[in-house]
């Protein structure tokens, strides 16, 4: 998980253009909008549209259940590892 964790954190960094960061310095439980990272709902869109390109997973516009999973880098990577399981 810690793998897919980095990756999305890389993804993160280059899908919305945040140079001032590494990998490094973004805690996997940090809150990613608002608070922590700070992002927005333009942000959303367009990290939502890069997981889906990368990894294949699609997510509902505005749903509790997404919010749920961009909670954190921590909570994309379990997202993003359950839907590329089998099923």
């Amino acid at each position: 998980m810690e793998a897919l964790e980095r990756e999305i954190k890389e993804l993160l960094i280059s899908a919305l253009n945040l140079e001032d960061l590494r990998p490094e310095d973004i805690d996997a439980e940090q809150a990613l909008f608002v608070e922590g990272l700070g992002l927005d709902s333009i942000d959303a869109l367009e990290l939502g549209l890069a997981l889906q390109k990368r990894y294949g997973v699609s997510m509902a516009a505005d749903s509790a259940e997404t919010r749920r999973h961009f909670a954190s880098v921590r909570a994309l990577a379990q997202f993003v590892s359950a839907a590329r399981m089998p099923a």
